[in-house]
């Protein structure tokens, strides 16, 4: 009998083992493939996404073979759940596997990918838990389902692997390492089936940009999304709003757009969206006031329906098993409650002029949000509407403002993937400028955007340098709904934080062209420094120190570079931190200038700098050429025209086309924008001239260019 119990447990394994198939891949665009295992649920990300791949800039950027080193790629359905296994080179460096907040590099990581609020560590509970991983050997792996997904990144080891790690002796051996190289990347799907993508490219950016590419691209955000916004307290009246709008103004601040917390409706936390009469007895007029001012409104919202809506009764049936601080939560991938969202929406805010929404707290914490075993009318889990429930508000209100043909900009707690071409920009209520930055760098990988917004500091200091980072970033946004906090809170460091926040504004010709880079060539506009060409830095880890306590197995820190970034093709951004006095800067490959003098800085080099108070250190790379207005108090209008400055760095001739379009409207996606053709050479004498060839169309708003060559001749 003992025999025979070992025969059966021989004969099942090998019954387990035989389960394990080769991915069947099928290109579905250039340099896109994909894959099936088992039998994928209907929802996924990118099925409410619903993306549409820009198959004509995807074949812009070639048409890679498949990596030959995913060849081996094999998946098994177990358990009711649904294995992966990605092979791994020895060095291979892997970014992504969602929005995290402590480190860019994610080999040697486990991840369990779910929507919620970040809690301070890397794990895999975050706000944008996108299951793809980017490989610095040129391709990416998206896993889409709707599920939470654990990531093995590197970090598991089989026992039959091929390039298994030497075994070693703790006692004798001194680089003996408590995380052996694994060769492998693992993944869990609770679900009996996924769909699974590669994107290839020659590089990792190329492969960022093809997954955004079939994604739909990435967002274009009006011109007055990429000014300067406030959001004032949360019980602000409408004539407190105005006389905020009028410091601003009288000040010399600028100011773009203005966001109005929970207070503007009647009853919120649940919410009814109706606009609250006693603190605005004329919303339209209100609303109306401020465009013609040049700013727009944009309002706060959380999706759980108290019963006091309009919409309440008619909801009620479309909801799910549990409520949200009493309020109940629609099935938003229901076309009936989309319908009703629709009409309270338009008819409280979009008919009157209201710009944009603020999505708060679709993300998580679980002590109020619905558990996985909440059921919905749909017939999906609690666990598959959390994570999608963000990312279908942003594409269910998106659909709202481009069938008015608006352009809109907004902010949200939580998305995924698919997301790219989606108009909103993450946020949290976690608030540590450090990963602040690290999350900028990340953003990169996934195809969303993230803002570093401020709130409070401690000190003048720490305002002053978390207002220089807003300044660098997607949204440039000051959230006072708790503190009141405004620009010139600090009064002496009021002039530096002026002086940003106008210099955020002179960059927006820069900023709006590095947003049509994101849009036609899928380029994030942020990017961190493992994607800039000439970038290299040795990913090795330095043995940790034991401790008994709290390092008993001598684990290795990893080196990593977060707290320096890309804005734009050309200008590298190193913020600094409160009590810093000095840091340390990688520079890429090629000669790199420091933004505000023009001189040379260091070429592949570590460089320390001491730049002050004053300014956030900004360097830009050889040939660089940034395109910059004025300082204005409002971003331009559709009918302004402006002349333009350009700024040249460096020795080398370089050329670059400037994009322009009305700045609010969706007719860019019907060829209604237009190109300036910048460029530097060298006349006979060695010495740089620029010109402009500038478009004769009412879709470019500027009329003449002055240059500036920032870097003194050799």
């Amino acid at each position: 009998m003992k025999y025979l119990f070992y025969v059966s447990l021989i004969v099942s394994c090998i019954v387990v083992r035989a389960q394990e198939k080769r991915f069947q891949w099928q290109q579905v665009a250039p340099g896109v493939w994909k894959a099936v295992a088992g039998a994928p649920e209907e929802i996924s990300p990118l099925s409410i996404a619903n993306v549409q791949p820009n198959t004509q800039a995807l074949a812009k950027l070639g048409e890679p073979s498949f990596p030959v080193s995913l060849q081996e790629s094999v998946n098994e359905i177990f358990d009711s759940k649904t294995l992966l296994r990605f092979p791994l080179e020895k060095e291979e460096q892997l970014f992504g596997l969602g929005l995290n907040f402590k480190s860019v590099q994610q080999r040697g990581t486990i991840k369990e990918l779910q929507v919620d609020h970040y809690g301070g560590k890397d794990d895999g509970r975050t706000h944008a838990p996108v299951a793809l991983y980017i490989s610095d050997k040129g391709y990416g792996v998206l896993i889409n389902a709707a599920r939470r997904i654990k990531v093995y990144a590197g970090i598991a080891i089989r026992k039959d692997s091929k390039n298994p790690p030497e075994e070693m002796n703790r006692n004798t051996q001194s680089n003996w390492d408590p995380q052996p190289y694994s060769d492998a990347v693992e993944v869990v799907v609770p679900a009996p089936g996924t769909e699974v993508y590669v994107f290839a490219g020659s590089n990792a950016l190329e492969v960022v940009q093809r997954y955004n590419l079939f994604c739909g691209g990435g967002v274009l955000p009006p011109k007055w999304g990429l000014g300067f916004t406030q959001r004032t307290p949360t019980l602000f009246s409408d004539k407190q709003v105005m006389e905020e709008v009028d410091a601003f103004v009288q000040r010399g601040y600028p100011l773009s757009f203005i966001g109005l917390e929970p207070g503007w409706q009647t009853w919120s936390y649940p919410n009814n969206f109706v606009w609250d009469s006693s603190r605005f007895p004329r919303p339209q007029q209100f609303v109306r006031s401020l465009l013609d001012r040049n700013i727009r409104v944009n309002l706060w919202i959380n999706p759980y329906v108290s019963s006091r809506s309009p919409i309440y009764k008619d909801v009620l049936p479309y909801t799910g098993t549990h409520t949200v601080w009493a309020g109940v939560v629609p099935d938003l991938t229901l076309p009936p409650v989309q319908d009703l969202y629709k009409k309270l929406f338009l008819q409280q805010h979009l008919d009157i002029g209201v710009s944009g929404y603020k999505v708060d707290e679709t993300d998580g914490y679980d002590v109020w949000l619905w558990p996985d075993g909440a059921q919905f009318p749909s017939g999906l889990s609690g666990e598959q509407i959390r994570q999608v429930y963000g990312l279908q508000f942003q594409k269910m209100s998106d659909r709202w403002f481009r069938e008015k043909n608006q352009r809109t900009y907004g902010l949200t707690r939580a998305s995924n993937a698919g997301a790219s071409s989606l108009p909103y920009v993450i946020y949290n209520d976690y608030y540590n400028h450090r990963d602040f930055i690290t999350a900028l760098c990340n953003s990169s990988f996934i195809g969303v955007l993230w803002t570093p917004e401020a709130r409070s500091s401690k000190t003048s200091e720490e305002w002053l340098r978390r207002m220089q980072s807003v300044c660098f970033s997607p949204m440039a946004m000051l959230n006072a709904w708790a503190d009141g906090t405004k620009p010139w809170t600090f009064a002496d460091v009021a002039d530096e934080v002026k002086s940003v926040m106008l210099l955020r504004m002179q960059l927006l010709p820069y900023l709006y062209n590095a947003f049509a880079q994101y849009h036609f060539e899928g380029k994030p506009p942020v990017r961190a420094m493992n994607l800039e060409e000439g970038f290299f830095f040795n990913a090795k880890a330095e043995r940790g120190n034991l401790n008994s306590s709290d390092n008993p197995y001598e684990t290795a820190i990893k080196q990593d570079i977060k707290d320096q970034y890309m804005l734009g093709d050309h200008m590298l951004v190193a913020p600094m931190f409160d009590g810093e006095k000095t840091r340390k800067v990688v520079l890429p490959r090629g000669n790199w200038y420091d933004f505000y003098t023009g001189a040379l800085v260091g070429n592949g080099s570590v460089i320390e700098i001491a730049p002050g108070l004053e300014n956030i250190p900004l360097f830009v790379k050889e040939g660089g050429m940034i395109p910059m207005i004025s300082p204005l108090l409002h971003t331009p209008s559709r009918d302004d025209i402006l002349p333009l400055t350009v700024r040249h760095y460096g020795h080398t001739e370089n050329s670059i086309e400037l994009y322009d379009d009305d700045g609010e409207t969706f007719d860019y996606e019907k060829d209604a924008y237009a190109r300036a053709l910048l460029s530097v050479k060298k006349d006979k004498k060695g010495v740089l001239k620029g010109s402009a060839v500038l478009p004769e169309s009412k879709f470019f708003h500027y009329n003449k260019v002055e240059w500036v060559f920032m870097t003194k001749r050799e």
